[in-house]
């Protein structure tokens, strides 16, 4: 797969085009992905997903302050898991917004992706106000000579999910629902930074993860079990995401002890998928009361990923 953050940077090949934000690259985000894959092998064309960022509330709604399931390399990365040719990752502005509908098909989709068949959800709109939509693009085709096909409502419905769904379960901590909803385990990726080392002198060793990115949502505090794939072996391990209350943390931080795990790996950026959640964050007593329920911690992680064939 080829990314393009630029329009103009886009080959001049014929193209089957979806186009979406697809934050989280859910299930209902596959089912349309997945058909523009079969339609550009059968038809011959590049696969392109047009995408844009930042989101367009993070402009238009100054106050909107939305958080991101996907940061923009993990959004790449499961598009090209998927298969497609090209990713154009247009950046979204005020000026842009105010294309109109014709604009942004003749200047955008013909002139600038070479578009013959566009792949769409039946409740897409576009161009200035978002006032256009499936029809419409539909007598554009006739007019530029390309073709659209509208995956249709029940197909979308029948998964019965949302961005703003997968969102609401993963700020309340219900990280099976996202995961269901996803088709994928939610990832937290970022580099490994020096925290206060209280882990290592309870016997917890901890890899503090710094998150570069502050649009990047961050599941509610808690416990989690956890797993991640370093120099290409799978570690798991539990995660806590919280304030540390215990010693009078003062920000927030996240922090994964791995299992079995004894590596440096301080600078290097690692990608952890969320299992399952285990508890609240909670403020204990004493240093001791908090390394017994770390031990309880873990062996209820162990547990769970023995009971999962993990």
């Amino acid at each position: 797969m080829k990314i393009k953050t630029t329009l103009e940077a886009y080959p001049k090949t014929d193209s089957v085009v979806t186009i979406g934000t697809f934050d989280g690259v859910h299930i209902g985000h596959q089912k349309i992905i997945k058909r523009l894959v079969t339609i550009a092998k059968k038809e011959k064309l590049q696969a392109v997903v047009l995408t844009f960022f930042p989101h367009p509330r993070m402009v238009l709604q100054k106050d909107a302050n939305i958080k991101l399931i996907n940061i923009i390399d993990e959004k790449s990365q499961l598009l090209e898991n998927l298969g497609i040719d090209h990713l154009v990752i247009k950046k979204f502005t005020r000026d842009f917004s105010r294309l109109g509908a014709l604009e942004f098909v003749r200047d955008v989709l013909v002139n600038k992706l070479h578009v013959k068949h566009i792949i769409i959800g039946y409740d897409h709109r576009f161009g200035r106000n978002r006032n256009a939509n499936v029809d419409n693009l539909r007598e554009y085709g006739e007019v530029y000579g390309f073709k659209v096909t509208e995956i249709s409502a029940q197909e979308i419905d029948e998964v019965a999910v949302s961005s703003t769904k997968i969102r609401k379960a993963l700020s309340q901590g219900d990280i099976e629902t996202a995961n269901a909803y996803l088709g994928y385990n939610f990832m937290l990726t970022g580099k490994v930074v020096k925290g206060k080392n209280l882990g290592e002198k309870i016997g917890f060793p901890t890899a503090n993860i710094h998150i570069e990115e502050p649009y990047k949502l961050i599941p509610k505090t808690g416990s989690y079990v956890v797993k991640s794939k370093i120099d290409d072996v799978t570690v798991y391990g539990m995660m806590n995401i919280g304030n540390n209350p215990t010693v009078s943390g003062e920000k927030q931080s996240i922090e994964v002890h791995f299992f079995n795990f004894k590596k440096n790996i301080y600078n290097q950026k690692i990608k952890v998928e969320l299992l399952k959640r285990l508890r609240d964050e909670q403020k204990f007593n004493s240093i001791d009361d908090l390394k017994a329920q770390l031990s309880k911690d873990k062996l209820t992680s162990l547990n769970f990923l023995e009971q999962n064939n993990v």
